[in-house]
């Protein structure tokens, strides 16, 4: 069934103009999206900034998002920190992942891994994906901690669980060279299958190069 968006913009304009935080942020997805309107990021940014004076949460995370990528307004890292630390301290996953990539990179701050290391663990403990694959990568490398390669490992396979073909990729590397596990061809062919059943070019080239 097609959906009728120029309705669904009526209903989410009335409810806005009555101060509905909902219909706010319904209206700004709407114009960053562009159904039912021409795409708009200024007018989604402006929405958005309504329902988030009113803590609805999603509206600050997108007001973020908009400040990280430069839509709708200047780009501005450390703005969007202020979103991204706000709703990351309401336990929203993706939030904590941001920060933490904010942290490791050194967008909006000074680069940190060790603060980058305890956003990345709150929303990995959610199951983020990326979170945990970028916690392995930070035991890999030994940023913020201790090099550990069972640590590595034991994140790589959460997020890997998931589908993430980088944490899938990285397992085969871990398997072929023995780290944090026992060497295992097999294994580590199975893992870069799979990351290149997922579309990651690294897997397939790995899988072909093992057989």
């Amino acid at each position: 069934m097609k959906q009728d968006y120029a309705q669904t913009i009526t209903w989410h304009k009335k409810a806005a103009d009555q101060g509905f935080a909902n219909g706010q942020y319904n209206l700004g997805v709407m114009y960053a999206r562009g159904h039912g309107v021409k795409q708009d990021y200024a007018q989604a940014v402006a929405w958005y900034k309504k329902a988030a004076a009113q803590g609805f949460v999603a509206a600050q995370y997108n007001l973020g998002v908009a400040y990280a990528n430069g839509e709708g307004v200047q780009r501005d890292y450390a703005q969007a920190l202020i979103w991204f630390k706000k709703v990351a301290d309401q336990g929203y996953a993706d939030a904590q992942y941001n920060l933490g990539m904010a942290y490791i990179n050194g967008n909006g701050v000074k680069q940190d891994y060790a603060q980058a290391l305890v956003w990345f663990k709150k929303a990995a403990d959610q199951g983020h994906a990326d979170a945990q694959y970028s916690l392995g990568a930070m035991y890999v490398n030994g940023n913020g901690v201790k090099q550990d390669y069972v640590q590595a490992v034991a994140w790589f396979r959460k997020a890997a669980a998931q589908g993430d073909a980088e944490a899938q990729s990285n397992l085969g590397v871990m398997y072929e060279n023995g780290h944090g596990v026992k060497q295992d061809v097999v294994q580590a062919k199975d893992w870069y299958a799979q990351a290149c059943d997922n579309g990651l070019q690294d897997g397939c080239d790995n899988y072909k190069r093992l057989n």
